[in-house]
């Protein structure tokens, strides 16, 4: 199969790292960080004195230290330029597995940084599983096209106080085509965190076992929905809450697909689950109302500044 990855992101990644002096192999050894990816024994040597890779690796990067910064991506035995892209994706997975690099924050910025360039070959690392509390990345396709809100939802709700946010966005978008359940699932857990980050900040409680359509109304009744100056000030707050109460009754929608199909609940063995289109319809919603409810709180905290 031919690369989807093209030289020039495989390039710009190199440059990235480059750029940022990014130890790729974390505290690992050079032979450690590359033994979890191929078997070093059984690749050949390119210096006559060893039989193999790991020999030559050892005296060029441990005893002598003499072979420059980024050698491997110049080395032919792991042809990381121009072979295929699952290789090149777990080589720099690799580099944020937490065996490799523990500081969960570096490696959520580098994913980031990584997906810059990724995202142009409709590719992303995103979070697979987790080891003893700290996430582990894999690469996947998920195409060129985003679904909709997601674009706004990435511009307004990542530069939000809550960290996770931005997690979760990156979630969405990776899951929306390769695995459907995960982004119902996640797209309703966007708008729980909204919730309550924005009832948090206004100092207002809610209780742990609240579902979603009850945070929701909560939280639109700490906002204020219309502008101080414009006329006729009730019919227009009165025209946004109707609209409020539809997407409302969208993200209770979202909560229904996410108990029946997403994750996070047990489902009948006979269940096939939904595909890509239901997920685009429960992530586009769900990215709608975060927007709106984040951007309509931050507006009320300007006012009231």
């Amino acid at each position: 199969m031919a690369s989807k990855i093209t030289e020039i992101t495989r390039r710009d990644i190199i440059s990235l790292i480059a750029l940022e002096g990014i130890n790729l192999y974390g505290r690992l050894e050079e032979t450690e960080f590359l033994s979890r990816i191929w078997d070093l024994n059984t690749m050949p040597s390119t210096d006559g004195r060893f039989k193999n890779a790991l020999g030559d690796i050892c005296q060029h990067t441990v005893n002598n230290d003499d072979w420059e910064s980024g050698w491997v991506f110049s080395d032919s035995r792991f042809n990381l330029m121009r072979g295929d892209d699952e290789t090149f994706l777990r080589f720099i997975c690799e580099s944020i597995h937490p065996v490799v690099r523990p500081d969960v924050t570096e490696c959520e910025r580098l994913c980031q940084l990584y997906n810059n360039y990724l995202k142009n070959d409709g590719y992303q690392i995103a979070e697979k599983t987790r080891i003893s509390g700290k996430p582990v990345f894999i690469g996947r396709f998920v195409g060129t096209s985003v679904s909709p809100g997601i674009n706004s939802a990435k511009e307004t709700l990542s530069g939000t106080d809550v960290a996770y946010v931005s997690q979760q966005i990156t979630r969405m978008e990776a899951a929306v085509n390769q695995d459907p359940e995960l982004a119902i699932g996640t797209a309703k857990e966007l708008v729980e965190t909204c919730c309550k980050s924005i009832l948090s900040e206004c100092n207002v409680s809610y209780s742990k076992g609240d579902d979603l359509p009850k945070l929701v109304k909560s939280t639109v009744q700490q906002l204020q929905l219309t502008p101080e100056d414009i006329p006729d000030k009730a019919k227009a707050s009165d025209t946004i809450k109707r609209l409020l109460s539809n997407l409302a009754s969208i993200t209770q929608g979202v909560a229904e697909l996410r108990n029946h199909y997403g994750t996070g609940h047990g489902k009948f063995g006979a269940n096939k689950g939904l595909q890509p289109r239901h997920a685009k319809l429960a992530v586009g919603a769900a990215s709608t109302l975060a927007v709106f409810l984040t951007e309509t709180h931050r507006v009320r905290k300007g006012n009231e500044s």
